[in-house]
This record gives C-alpha cells, structure tokens and sequence, in this order.
C-alpha cells in the first residue's frame, strides 16, 4: 500500500489510482506514495507494537516431526550429521538465500517491471544455492501450486460476493446512510468512510476487488465534502487495505496461516486473523482518518 512495486504497483497504480480517475478526480499530478505514507505508517506502528510489546516472548510449540516417514529416514540415513549446532547453521543459511531472494526479485521486477521475471529470478537463487535442491524442484512448485489454489478459489469466491454486492446496489445505502449522519462535517465523514471501507472489505476479503466499488462512491462524496485529491486517494487506498488486513477470507492471512500451520498448531482466527486485525486495522484507522485530516 506504500511501494508501487509488485503488488503495491497492481494495488496503487493499476487498481486505485484507475478507478479514482474514472470517478472523476484528475490523477495526472497526484503521488500515490505521497498520499499513502501516512496511513502506511500506521501499520508500520502496529508492526512495532506487535513485535516489541504484544508478541516479545517466544511461543513454546511442540516439537512435531511434519512427515515421520521421511523423518525416520533422516535421522536413519545422516544421524550424525544432523547436530543442534549445524541444524541452526543450516537454518540461518536458509534465512540468508530467502533474503537475497526477496532483494533479487524485488530488484528484476523493478527494472523490467515483469512480476514474472521478478518471480523467477527469485526461485533461481533457491535452485543456484541448493536450499532447493533439483530433485525436490518439482514437489516444491506443486505444493506451491495447491497452496495458491485453495487461495485463489476463496478469492475467486469473495470476487463473486463483491460483484452480487455492486449488482444488488447494496453499498450505495450504506454510505448514504452514514452521510446523513456526518451533513458535511470532514471530520466525521473521514471516520466513517473509513469505518464503512473496513466493514465492507472484511466482508469480501480482498482489497483488490473493495478498491472499484468504493472509488466510484467515495471520489462523488469526497469532492462535495472538499477533501483534496490527496485526502480522496488516502481515504481510498486506507478504506481498501483496512479490511484485507485482518479478513479471514484474505490472502494477508490466508497465506501465512498455510504456511505457519504445516504443523497443525496454528489457528486460523485467533493466530492469524485476530492478531492481525488488532495491530493493523486498528492503526490504519486512526492514520488513515489523520492523513484524510492533514493532506
């Protein structure tokens, strides 16, 4: 919601910036980055309360083998050489070539502005530094094609749940009603679409598909209140990323509960979706409606 790089390009340019132009705001001169940077810190804010306050002590899990079978082997096989020592080692090699991944994908997609490039070249520094190896290349990829399978079908599912929403003209009442309530106070009117955005947003779990129903009801309102284009793009871009961030049906926590529950001790509420919800949601909304305030 900040970078406009990878998804943050296909979120902030290609998605919002679009759909405020066809609404009616002259975008020729706005800078998404300028306008998003406050709310953006705000969920940087949460990210620090989360690590230092919420989250600082370690949790104990049990130590679970994820496949026995080829546990078993293992241990069986290279007893000897599996010690606590290299096993940390091992570990922190691994940490190094995701990190030197993240950095070379992010880098190709920026100067060839090619997701895919950028995605290919990331998994070929796993290949080159054997973290996975050839033979496992092929289970790798599958087990990432399944994974992002059952994502994408819930997705698919909350696209169809907005397009019934836009059909049935169901949201157009709702921001009526709360505009009513606000009669031209900013202030009010901020927090309330921002609190309508976070309402509507959990609903359908996905900030992508929030972003085109709200720009072609919220850029009308926002103009008769006098909110600047700025404000306009900051209550957007905050009112669609404030629901995503702590969904159940989102890919922000679909994603990493798939991934943390490989063990079977990571639930998808109270682990993922809660957590995430109270140190994120929580402080875009309190930046989002001060950058409404501010720009």
């Amino acid at each position: 919601m900040f970078i406009p790089y990878g998804f943050g390009d296909i979120y902030l340019n290609q998605i919002m910036l679009k759909n405020v132009g066809e609404a009616g705001i002259d975008i020729s001169n706005i800078s998404v980055t300028k306008a998003m940077a406050i709310p953006a810190l705000g969920m940087f804010v949460g990210l620090l309360v989360a690590v230092f306050i919420s989250y600082r002590k370690p949790r104990q899990y049990q130590q679970l083998a994820i496949d026995k079978a080829a546990h078993d082997e293992v241990l069986e096989g290279d007893a000897l050489s599996k010690t606590a020592a290299s096993a940390q080692t091992q570990s922190k090699m691994k940490t190094l070539v995701a990190l030197a991944a993240i950095v070379t994908a992010f880098v190709v997609q920026m100067y060839t502005d090619s997701l895919l490039l950028g995605s290919m070249f990331g998994f070929g520094v796993f290949m080159a530094t054997g973290v996975v190896k050839w033979s496992e290349a092929d289970t790798v990829f599958n087990d990432g094609i399944k994974l992002m399978a059952m994502i994408g079908f819930i997705m698919i599912t909350a696209q169809g749940f907005a397009e019934v929403m836009k059909a049935t003209e169901q949201i157009q009442p709702l921001v009526d009603g709360a505009a009513s309530l606000f009669a031209g106070n900013k202030a009010i009117a901020a927090f309330i679409m921002l609190l309508i955005g976070l309402i509507v947003t959990m609903g359908i779990g996905s900030s992508f598909s929030t972003i085109p129903i709200l720009a072609a009801i919220y850029v009308p309102l926002c103009i008769s209140l006098g909110f600047s284009p700025l404000a306009t793009v900051a209550i957007i871009g905050t009112a669609g990323a404030l629901g995503d961030a702590g969904s159940p049906a989102s890919d922000s926590t679909l994603g990493p509960t798939s991934g943390l529950n490989i063990d079977g001790q990571h639930d998808h509420i109270k682990d993922s979706v809660v957590p995430t919800f109270l140190h994120y949601n929580i402080p875009l909304l309190i930046f989002g409606w001060i950058a409404a305030m501010v720009l």
